[in-house]
């Protein structure tokens, strides 16, 4: 299985999810510049934290109109793995990957620290390895993390079984219904204000993150009969 990593101009946390994809899964993962207009020979494509060039307008509003963007909807299009963490998951909704719009957090203050996840949906491929209702820690660490959608958007999004995962306890960021990650309605699809690749060894204080990685490559092996 082949990964791909993003990197827009102002990505910091692209070198922690390549440096996750190798001490997990021990796979290929490149790092791709934005400019890349071919994306074929990747099965899973991470778009990273960081601070997307053009986010003093609107975090992602200028990245998606970077020229791999086509190449990431194509791929969603045929069914490939997308995810998108944190500032990745600000680029998927404002190119219309995914519903909804991430704001300025309630409180106007930057939140940095792990935070616990309920995990809702198990069935996406993302999140087969964990267990329906499973509490993980996850950090976060976000100024734009408040995920917001209209009533009859995330109605619809319930129907679907889109809510993949939940804040526990606080709201670190005003988020609708707690939401922390969601899906599109085919599943292959993920965002999520969290950073599961910083939570994947004990000298990070969790492992958690693990499970999500490890989900990706089984569903991957299990659909190609790896």
């Amino acid at each position: 299985m082949k990964f791909a990593v993003l990197v827009f101009p102002g990505s910091n946390c692209d070198i922690d999810a390549v440096k996750a994809v190798e001490d997990v899964l021990g796979e290929p993962v490149d790092m791709v510049w934005h400019h890349e207009t071919d994306l074929s020979a990747y099965d899973c494509i991470i778009l990273p934290g960081g601070f997307s060039y053009g986010d003093y307008l609107r975090c992602g509003a200028i990245a998606r109109f970077s020229p791999v963007m086509e190449q990431v909807k194509k791929a969603a299009s045929e069914g490939k793995m997308v995810i998108g963490i944190c500032n990745g998951f600000q680029i998927l909704t404002e190119s219309g990957l995914l519903p909804g719009a991430l704001r300025t957090n309630n409180h106007l203050q930057f939140n940095c620290e792990i935070s616990p996840l309920v995990v809702e949906n198990t069935e996406t491929p993302f999140t087969s390895d964990y267990q329906k209702g499973q509490v993980i820690q996850i950090p976060i660490a976000h100024g734009e993390g408040n995920y917001y959608v209209d009533d009859e958007t995330l109605q619809k999004m319930k129907s679907n079984n889109q809510i993949v995962f939940r804040y526990h306890g606080k709201n670190p960021n005003g988020s609708v219904d707690n939401i922390a990650g969601i899906c599109n309605e085919k599943g292959n699809v993920l965002g999520m204000m969290p950073h599961p690749e910083r939570a994947v060894d004990d000298l990070l204080g969790s492992t958690d993150g693990r499970a999500l990685f490890t989900s990706i490559l089984n569903k991957w092996r299990e659909k190609h009969g790896a």
